[in-house]
This record gives C-alpha cells, sequence and structure tokens, in this order.
C-alpha cells in the first residue's frame, strides 16, 4: 500500500486559490455564497484528483479563509472589478495562463496560510 502523498505549501496555496476562485465566481454569478461545508466538499473533490487527501478540520479551515478571502475580494472591488477578477482567477486555474492579478492573488494565499499555521 503506499503511503498518502505529503501535501505541501504550494499544494495548500493551490487550494486556497482555487477554492476562492470558485467562491467569488458562484457569487458573482448567483449572488449567494457557498456554505462552509460545500467549500470543504470542493477542496475534498479538487484534492481527489490528484490522489490527495486531507483531513476534514484542514479542509474546513481552508474553506473558511477562502470565504473570508472572496468576500475581503468582494467587499473592496465594484462589481464590475469583482466578475474581472472571479474570470482571471478561474481561467489562472489551468497553469498555462499567465496573470499578475493571480500571482497577486497567489501570495495573499500564502500569507494567509503562513498567518494560521498552514505551511507544512
Amino acid at each position: 500500500m503506499n503511503a498518502p502523498r505529503v501535501i505541501d505549501l504550494d499544494t495548500r496555496k493551490a487550494l486556497l486559490f482555487a477554492l476562492t476562485a470558485e467562491r467569488l465566481a458562484a457569487f458573482y454569478e448567483y449572488g449567494q455564497w457557498m456554505t462552509g461545508p460545500q467549500g470543504a466538499t470542493l477542496a475534498a473533490q479538487w484534492l481527489s484528483r490528484s490522489k490527495l487527501q486531507l483531513a476534514l478540520a484542514e479542509r474546513r479551515l481552508l474553506s473558511d479563509l477562502s470565504d473570508q478571502m472572496a468576500r475581503e475580494l468582494a467587499g473592496t472591488l465594484s462589481r464590475e472589478a469583482g466578475l474581472y477578477t472571479a474570470h482571471a482567477m478561474m481561467e489562472a486555474l489551468d497553469p498555462n495562463y499567465r496573470s499578475d492579478i493571480a500571482f497577486d492573488l497567489l501570495d495573499e494565499c500564502e500569507r494567509l496560510l503562513r498567518e494560521n499555521g498552514l505551511t507544512e
């Protein structure tokens, strides 16, 4: 039996970014926020594609952090800028897509992870 793969900072950062992108896109498309459990489930689905697992408590924390980040973005951007940002974030889920906005937001994801002790 293979040991589970270690989830490093880059994977956590990518997961936080993806969850934030999904939350922001859903907010602008449907006008409501994804719930915490929905975010934790989405995290599990995202991880399973890479054959990775993460404890429910950490998935919930990442879900909460993505909710915080998405709401802060929505609260500081005009609707048009928010739509643009959500679109840019969703596009950036493709590793071949390059965007200054995405790089800045990935840096913010790393800062949030470090502040919450999720760097290992």
